[in-house]
C-alpha cells in the first residue's frame, strides 16, 4: 500500500487509495495488469491473493520507470490479447490524453468474465502538467467504458464533499510555505495542526453532512462480458 505519513497535508488522499485497493483485493486474482503502475506501490499486497502482477507504464513518468512492459497507454498496447484475469489503473485516466483507448486496450487483454478496478480524480489541482488532460464526471466514466465494451458497471464516490474540499483548502496553504529553510519550517510547522485536525474530522462530518456529487474523485468497477463473441456496445 502507500505510505501514509501523517504529518502531510494530503495524506487523507493516499488512505483513500489504500482503502479502495483494500475493499477490491480480494477479488483481484490470477494475473492482474496495472497500466499506469507507477512505484507499484500495491504490488506486495496484489500478490498475497492473485498469481502473477505485470506493470505497465511509459518511459517519461514522473515516478520513474518501474514497469515490466514499456508502453504509451494512448497507443494500442504490446499485449497479447486475453491474457489478464484483473485490470487496475489508479489515479491514471486522466494524465492520458485518448483515455478511449486505454479502456478499449484492456477489454481486448481481458479474459471473457475479466473484471477492471480504476479510479480517477474529480474536484482536484492540475498535476503532473503537463500531461493533465481531464476530469471525469460519473455519467461520463460510465458512457466511456459502455463505449469500449464493458457491463456491470459501477462508479462510486471515492469521498465526501468535506473531505475534497478541506483537502483542496490544505493545498492552497502549502502555496503559503516560503522563504528561508528556518521560515519554512516555521510556517509548516504552524499548518500541521490544521492539516491533522481537518483531514480526521472530514470524513466524519461526511458521514453527517452528506452532499451527492460533490468528491475528490471515483472508483470504477466494471466486467467485460463472459461470451467471447460479446461486441462492444454502440452508443450514438
Amino acid at each position: 500500500m502507500h505510505k501514509v505519513c501523517y504529518l502531510d497535508h494530503n495524506w487523507i488522499s493516499f488512505k483513500l487509495n489504500n482503502d479502495n485497493v483494500k475493499k477490491h483485493l480480494n477479488d483481484m486474482t490470477g494475473v492482474v495488469y496495472d497500466l499506469g503502475c507507477g512505484i507499484r506501490p500495491y504490488e506486495k499486497d496484489i500478490l498475497t491473493v492473485a498469481d502473477e502482477y505485470v506493470g505497465v507504464d511509459w518511459n517519461y513518468s514522473l515516478h520513474g520507470l518501474h514497469a515490466d512492459i514499456e508502453a504509451d497507454l494512448n497507443h494500442p498496447l504490446p499485449i497479447e490479447k486475453h491474457v489478464a484475469d484483473v485490470v487496475i489503473s489508479f489515479q491514471v485516466l486522466e494524465h492520458l490524453c485518448e483515455p478511449q483507448v486505454v479502456l478499449m486496450e484492456a477489454f481486448r487483454i481481458l479474459k471473457p468474465g475479466g473484471v477492471i478496478f480504476i479510479s480517477v480524480p474529480f474536484q482536484w489541482w492540475i498535476h503532473e502538467a503537463p500531461h493533465d488532460y481531464y476530469r471525469f464526471t460519473c455519467y461520463g466514466l460510465k458512457y466511456l467504458f459502455a463505449k469500449a465494451g464493458f457491463v456491470d458497471i459501477e462508479v462510486k464516490e471515492s469521498s465526501g464533499f468535506w473531505t475534497m474540499w478541506l483537502l483542496k483548502l490544505n493545498y492552497q496553504t502549502c502555496k503559503l510555505i516560503r522563504g528561508p529553510k528556518l521560515v519554512r519550517w516555521l510556517i509548516r510547522a504552524c499548518l500541521l495542526p490544521l492539516w491533522m485536525t481537518n483531514q480526521l474530522i472530514a470524513p466524519v462530518i461526511d458521514l453527517i453532512w452528506n452532499a451527492p456529487q460533490e468528491t475528490a474523485g471515483y472508483t470504477v468497477t466494471a466486467r467485460k462480458p463472459a461470451s467471447a463473441s460479446s461486441q462492444r456496445i454502440s452508443i450514438p
